[in-house]
């Protein structure tokens, strides 16, 4: 559904906006947060603070990043069970010294697991962002999201649909290549917003791959202008809360 791939492309589009990002990578299966923000394997470094010794996060592209990605080795599987999961998210939720942030986004694994229970147990979660793309075996995966979000009590603040559709480079039309109006529907169905609607474009994918979210390196583009809406959307909501 490209979770990651929007994650990065958000917390890039809300620190254009000015605001002070941190990402913590929770999809601890598949790690790929780091490389997508151009980081490879680090040390990690532990520093001293009035409260314990806490993990120091790495900084690319202006965001603060924490990932087991970073400590794992390369092309490894991390096959973890359920206790030794809940371990290193809630390590990762309360050890980490990330300093003053306006936003913190968190990058979970797909489903409604292990990852995700603990997060709600350990965090005082704001709200939650599903992602689908336009699919209907992919709109029944978020819609289990959302009630199980909902249940705990977890705000969702919107939906975003992911691959929404191809734009000809020659005449600018939109072709829906995995079908249309799923995020709509499921948007009208759970009345909850529908963010944005990201097109298909190579660059999303090479940006991914090379560390750069098109979200900055390419702020004209279609994509880029739709992550920048949703950063807009983001900041109103939460504006309007503190109100």
């Amino acid at each position: 559904m490209g979770k990651s791939t929007t994650a990065v492309n958000i917390a890039a589009a809300l620190k254009l906006q000015g605001a002070k990002v941190g990402l913590l990578d929770a999809d601890v299966y598949g790690p790929n947060i780091p490389q997508m923000l151009g980081l490879g394997k680090a040390d990690i470094q532990v520093i001293n603070t009035p409260t314990g010794d806490k993990f120091l996060p790495l900084e690319a592209q202006g965001i603060k990043i924490m990932s087991v990605g970073l400590l794992a080795e390369a092309n490894r599987p991390l096959a973890w069970r359920g206790p030794v999961l809940h371990k290193i998210i809630t390590q990762f939720l309360q050890d980490v010294e990330w300093g003053e942030l306006d936003y913190l986004l968190i990058d979970l694994p797909p489903g409604t697991g292990d990852a995700q229970i603990t997060i709600i147990q350990e965090s005082p979660i704001c709200g939650v962002i599903l992602v689908t793309t336009p699919q209907q075996v992919a709109i029944a995966d978020v819609r289990r999201n959302i009630y199980m979000f909902r249940q705990v009590g977890v705000p969702v603040l919107g939906i975003v649909e992911n691959m929404s559709y191809l734009i000809c480079g020659d005449c600018g039309s939109r072709t829906p290549i995995f079908g249309s109006g799923g995020g709509e529907q499921l948007a009208a169905e759970l009345q909850a917003p529908l963010l944005g609607q990201i097109p298909i474009d190579s660059r999303i994918c090479s940006g991914g791959d090379t560390g750069n979210p098109i979200a900055i390196s390419e702020q004209a583009s279609p994509a880029s202008e739709v992550f920048r809406k949703i950063a807009i959307a983001l900041n109103a909501t939460f504006k309007n809360q503190a109100a």
